[in-house]
């Protein structure tokens, strides 16, 4: 069964249809999914939804585009709510610099990327990196932070070189891999994936975004995987069925210890 490692349920994007799109979820393939959490506000909307389905996890965080809204507060709750569980991991957490120009935002996601990455080596959780067109702070923040050597973590919709992969592979690391393969201008991305060992990639949606094609444009959900699945199985000369039980390993491997 394929996991979804990367969703966001929690979305208004889901709000006419959510009961029924996830009750369909298993007879369609899909056995686990982890809700990530972004926003402040959106904190306990995912923690509803780890309580309602039982194949329904979360990672608990909060995304670079809050950190203006983080503080002790809700760094509290975070460390109340990953005591959760069902709580398997720390995020979405990292740097955005794509919408955030100002180096003054640099550093307040800076903080907060610290503080959560903190979070997670005392909760002994996994992380869930968010990195946006903040390649070389996220890559120097992840060693000063000695992320290698922590409890494991996804490089959430990984979007660097080779280079850099192999530095995250280096230490251990897991790249997510979702819709964007499926993109014609995903050369790179492609690369990556032809270099990475299948051992260390994981699946993710990122619903309701990034859309694989042949529905890029609609709204995102994990019942579109295969597609993403197809894609990696190309690149690595693998069976789909391969690559659903390699990638349903390694997931639960690193987030449910198993």
């Amino acid at each position: 069964m394929i996991f979804d490692t990367h969703a966001h349920y929690d979305s208004e994007a889901f709000e006419e249809d959510r009961e029924e799109l996830l009750s369909s979820l298993k007879e369609h393939g899909i056995g686990l999914v982890m809700n990530c959490c972004a926003s402040v506000e959106d904190l306990d909307k995912t923690v509803r939804l780890m309580e309602k389905y039982p194949f329904i996890y979360g990672a608990i965080g909060v995304h670079p585009d809050d950190a203006d809204k983080m503080n002790t507060e809700v760094l509290d709750k975070l460390r109340r709510l990953c005591r959760h569980e069902k709580a398997l991991a720390v995020g979405e957490i990292g740097l955005d610099y794509y919408w955030h120009k100002e180096a003054e935002e640099h550093e307040t996601q800076k903080k907060w990327f610290r503080a959560q990455m903190e979070l997670a080596r005392e909760e002994r959780l996994p992380f869930v990196i968010h990195s946006r067109e903040a390649a070389q702070d996220t890559l120097l923040l992840m060693k000063e932070l000695r992320a290698g050597e922590m409890y494991g973590g996804i490089l959430h919709c990984f979007s660097y070189s080779k280079e850099m992969a192999r530095e995250y592979l280096n230490m251990g690391l897991f790249l997510g891999i979702g819709g964007v393969l499926t993109y014609k201008n995903a050369r790179k991305l492609r690369e990556v994936v032809e270099y990475a060992p299948i051992e260390q990639l994981v699946l993710e949606t990122d619903c309701p975004y990034l859309t694989p094609v042949p529905y890029r444009g609609k709204r995102n959900c994990s019942l579109y995987l295969p597609y993403v699945v197809r894609a990696i199985a190309e690149i690595k000369e693998l069976s789909d069925e391969q690559v659903v039980e390699i990638t349903e390993r390694n997931a639960r491997r690193l987030l449910l210890k198993k």
